[in-house]
């Protein structure tokens, strides 16, 4: 077996994606520092200091530093590799968190709850590493911390949730992957074969504002960030994020962030 050494950031964190052919293989190796594997998309097997997994959408593996694994992809396989070393975290951390999670490589299958959290710190922490500002490196390892604890708890607890929660986060999940496509109210319910009404119930319970609402901080948030890291022109980044036209942009924009767009480009450039 032979030692992989991959390279961390300065924060000692680092998440990337890796993408397997049907049928090609990784074979058993170990690593000097901690990895999740967390599957995408696609289906492979898993050998994990010696047990074998099937290893498919949104199932999990934590790996623990000099942990002998391997991977096997039956059909074209996504997994979003996270690694990190024991630095990434300060003293109460290593000692709390991290040691709970030192006894050896972990399997989980989560379910649907789960894997929709774990699913947006991932793309919490893909987000950071785009370094937008300066706190990003402060950024990863408390999302990391997140992740960690979940990992602690489904290991010390049964959890149970209530099927509107569920409803709840799926609807969530959806308007983080389609933000740019015309969604109405109306269109929620027919997806999800529930009442507008009822809709607004189960997400704000759970979430604190409706969908229309998440779904335009979503929209927001995005065109910000691509006013300060692109020339993009305004009405081409109304169209990418999913507003039909200018008027309801503009607005959108200055009832969110308090100027208009083109204020906000000229501030942050």
């Amino acid at each position: 077996m032979n030692l992989q050494k991959l390279k961390l950031s300065n924060t000692g964190v680092n998440l990337y994606e890796s993408k397997h052919k049907r049928g090609s293989s990784i074979s058993g190796h170990y690593h000097d520092h901690f990895q999740i594997l967390y599957a995408l998309d696609g289906e492979g097997e898993m050998n994990l200091d010696g047990k074998n997994y099937n290893f498919c959408k949104d199932q999990m593996v934590l790996i623990v530093p000099n942990s002998i694994h391997s991977i096997h992809a039956t059909s074209p396989l996504t997994v979003l590799v996270l690694a990190f070393s024991q630095d990434a975290f300060g003293t109460l951390l290593n000692n709390g968190l991290l040691q709970a999670l030192q006894d050896g490589s972990l399997f989980y299958d989560l379910n649907m709850a789960r894997a929709s959290e774990v699913r947006q710190l991932l793309r919490k922490m893909l987000f950071e590493q785009t370094s937008y500002d300066s706190l990003c490196i402060l950024a990863l390892p408390v999302y990391l911390s997140e992740l960690l604890l979940i990992l602690v708890r489904l290991q010390t607890e049964e959890v149970s949730y209530d099927l509107n929660d569920m409803r709840a986060i799926q609807i969530r999940d959806y308007l983080d992957r389609n933000y740019f496509e015309t969604i109405t109210a109306e269109s929620l319910s027919l997806k999800f074969e529930l009442t507008p009404r009822y809709i607004n119930t189960i997400f704000k319970t759970k979430f604190h504002e409706t969908p229309l609402q998440y779904l335009q901080k979503i929209r927001i948030n995005r065109a910000k960030m691509m006013l300060i890291e692109t020339d993009l022109e305004i009405v081409s980044i109304c169209f990418e994020i999913g507003y039909e036209t200018l008027s309801p942009f503009y607005r959108s924009f200055r009832n969110l962030v308090g100027v208009s767009p083109h204020k906000f480009r000229t501030i942050n450039q």
